[in-house]
C-alpha cells in the first residue's frame, strides 16, 4: 500500500507528463504513441493511457491513423477563456515599471505596424526629467533598435518589401539596405539591438525582442536614454536586465522554451 507522500508524487508526475505531451504535440503538430513515450522516456503504454486521459478531456484528439495524436479543441476553449490576460500592454506594464525604475532611463513597447514600428507604451524612468511621448506614434524602422529588432526573423526579401523610406535623420543613420541586413542579422544572433544618434542625435536605444505563445517575435522593448548617459559600458550593464524583462513578459504571453528536444515525425 501507498503512502501518501507516494501517491502525490506519482500524481506530481503524471500531471508532468502530461502537460509535456501538450508541449510536444503543439510544438511538432502530431505524433505517435511511441513518439512521445521515448520523447518522455516512458513505455508505451504509460504514454498510451496519458494520451487516451487527454483525449478524455478534448485536449487531445486522435486521428484516423492509429495510434497519433494532435492538439484538440479543448485547449481551444482553455485559451479563449484567458485571452484577456494576454493583451501585451496589461502583461508588459509591472515589468516596464520595473525596468525604468532599475534602469532610470525610459522603457518603450513597439509593434510592428506596416512600414514602420508603433510605440504601443511606454514608462518613463525616475531620472528623466523630460521625455518625448512616443506612445501611438509610428517610427522609422531602420533608425530604431526596436525597428531592427521587430525585423530580425525577417528574411532579407521580406527586410526589403517592409523597411518603407530609409531617410537619413542624422549624419549616423544608415540606409544602406545590405548594411541593415548586417546590423539586423547580429541584433538577432546576440539577442538585442543598440542604436545610437541614428533617429535623433544624443539619443541611444537598445532593444530586446517579446515572443509570443509560438515563440515569434511579437514586439520589442526598448531602453533609451541621452548619449551621454548611455554610452557603451552603460548599455553593457542595462542589456542583461533589458534581456531578463523581456523574456519575463514573453513568459506571461505563453512562451516558455521546450524542455523536451524536438521530435523528428516521419512525413
Amino acid at each position: 500500500m501507498r503512502n501518501d507522500d507516494d501517491a502525490t508524487g506519482t500524481t506530481v508526475q503524471s500531471v508532468d507528463r502530461a502537460l509535456t505531451i501538450l508541449e510536444i504535440l503543439a510544438r511538432v503538430g502530431e505524433a505517435g504513441v511511441g513518439e512521445v513515450a521515448t520523447a518522455l522516456g516512458v513505455h508505451k503504454s504509460t504514454a498510451s493511457r496519458l494520451v487516451s486521459t487527454l483525449a478524455a478531456h478534448d485536449l487531445v484528439e486522435l486521428t484516423g491513423e492509429r495510434g497519433r495524436a494532435r492538439l484538440g479543441v479543448g485547449v481551444l476553449r482553455l485559451a479563449g477563456s484567458t485571452s484577456a490576460r494576454l493583451d501585451l500592454v496589461q502583461e508588459a506594464r509591472p515589468i516596464c515599471q520595473e525596468l525604468a525604475s532599475d534602469t532610470n532611463e525610459t522603457v518603450n513597447i513597439a509593434v510592428l505596424g506596416g512600414h514602420s514600428a508603433l510605440y504601443i507604451d511606454q514608462v518613463i524612468g525616475p531620472s528623466t526629467i523630460t521625455s518625448h511621448n512616443w506612445v501611438g506614434q509610428h517610427i522609422p524602422l531602420h533608425a530604431t533598435s526596436n525597428g531592427r529588432v521587430l525585423m530580425s526573423e525577417l528574411s532579407p526579401r521580406e527586410r526589403r518589401s517592409t523597411w518603407g523610406e530609409l531617410t537619413a535623420y542624422t549624419e549616423s543613420t544608415v540606409t544602406d539596405v545590405d548594411q541593415l541586413d548586417q546590423l539586423v542579422d547580429a541584433a538577432r544572433d546576440r539577442g538585442y539591438a543598440v542604436v545610437r544618434d541614428e533617429l535623433d542625435v544624443g539619443l541611444t536605444a537598445v532593444a530586446a525582442p517579446v515572443r509570443n505563445a509560438h515563440g515569434e517575435i511579437c514586439a520589442s522593448m526598448s531602453v533609451s536614454g541621452p548619449s551621454f548617459r548611455m554610452d557603451a559600458e552603460r548599455v553593457d550593464e542595462v542589456v542583461p536586465t533589458l534581456l531578463a524583462a523581456a523574456a519575463e513578459v514573453s513568459s506571461r504571453l505563453g512562451w516558455h522554451r521546450a524542455s523536451v528536444a524536438d521530435l523528428s515525425v516521419p512525413r
